[in-house]
């Protein structure tokens, strides 16, 4: 080979390694760069769920309590007094600061879920401002409008921002969305509302040949007496409004004191008869002895059930869901 051609495929072969080398470093480059773009987007993957949490957030809110009160929470309440709500919390996944207690006994049917959390009686009516305060609550909620009427709501929203129901316990769904939107946990309310409303449209399967045109009367005994209990809240509501019962007319036309005298009248397929907390012994016994009461329909087709359960006496879902459990063992034993 001549001195030209050898020259001439030493040069070709010098271009085609500096090509091969070049393809070389273009390809780790690639590499590289696709593994810092991999890197780049599993970052950005990771951190999508704490932006949407970010963006969840709802404080400061304001808000206009049902009685027309601006309630302002600058941050999310970790610190909740919310006396005989404590059921509708819970359902939620929340404890809260302090438990309600008559005095004697806080609600029964709850501690298993508030073991160690502390007891405030309202045996002489609500807690003094100094008791309350000396919790240092992060929100305040009253579930009736009798705090407001009494005083206390003036007393207590200096503590805390309070917010107060009419009557929550007469719209268990609302007050739960309620409690939902001012502790940010919607989403918490809304599968709480559907578990139990999912009990309710199971239970109303199962008993709809037995309470379709049937009446119902409940009666309440404590240390004052014997009380007819309405279809507008707790164990009264859950029979008419959840499981189809209609009320009995007697109950329905306002007579809430029961006597004896009066138990002829009585137009109840079923009857539930209430013990509250084992306070009404003395009017029970004269009631079942009576031979008024063993004249009436019910308690001739052996149609009454007696219950000192305080889930009765009590509203939340974990209380009304309670009261299906019983009337479905009751009545489809």
């Amino acid at each position: 080979m001549n001195v030209n051609c050898r020259y001439h495929y030493q040069t070709i072969l010098k271009s085609i390694f500096v090509f091969a080398s070049l393809l070389l470093v273009i390809g780790v480059l690639t590499a590289c760069n696709a593994q810092s773009s991999n890197k780049e987007e599993k970052v950005v993957t990771q951190a999508s769920p704490e932006s949407t949490k970010e963006q969840k957030n709802v404080y400061p809110l304001t808000v206009k309590d049902e009685l027309g009160n601006d309630v302002i929470l600058p941050a999310k309440p970790t610190k909740i007094f919310a006396p005989v709500m404590e059921d509708s919390l819970l359902a939620l996944g929340i404890k809260p600061m302090m438990q309600w207690s008559n005095g004697v006994k806080p609600q029964l049917y709850l501690q298993d879920q508030l073991q160690g959390v502390p007891e405030i009686s309202f045996a002489s009516g609500p807690p003094s401002a100094e008791a309350i305060m000396a919790n240092k609550p992060d929100i305040i909620i009253l579930h009736n409008s009798f705090y407001l009427e009494n005083g206390t709501y003036e007393k207590y929203a200096k503590i805390a921002p309070t917010y107060v129901f009419k009557n929550a316990a007469s719209d268990l769904e609302g007050s739960i969305k309620v409690l939902g939107q001012l502790l940010n946990e919607q989403d918490k309310a809304e599968q709480a509302l559907q578990s139990y409303q999912a009990k309710v449209d199971a239970a109303q399967a199962k008993l709809a040949a037995i309470t379709k045109g049937k009446k119902v009367a409940l009666i309440r005994f404590n240390a004052k007496g014997m009380f007819f209990m309405t279809d507008e809240y707790f164990s009264g509501y859950v029979l008419t409004h959840e499981l189809g019962f209609e009320q009995s007319n007697l109950v329905k036309n306002g007579a809430f004191e029961v006597s004896l005298e009066i138990l002829p009248e009585l137009d109840a397929d079923y009857i539930f008869l209430i013990n509250d907390g084992n306070l009404g012994d003395e009017f029970l016994k004269e009631f079942k002895e009576s031979k008024i009461w063993q004249s009436t329909t019910a308690f001739k087709n052996n149609q009454v059930y007696e219950t000192a359960g305080d889930y009765w006496l009590n509203g939340g879902i974990h209380a009304q869901g309670k009261v299906i459990d019983d009337v479905l063992e009751f009545l489809t034993p």
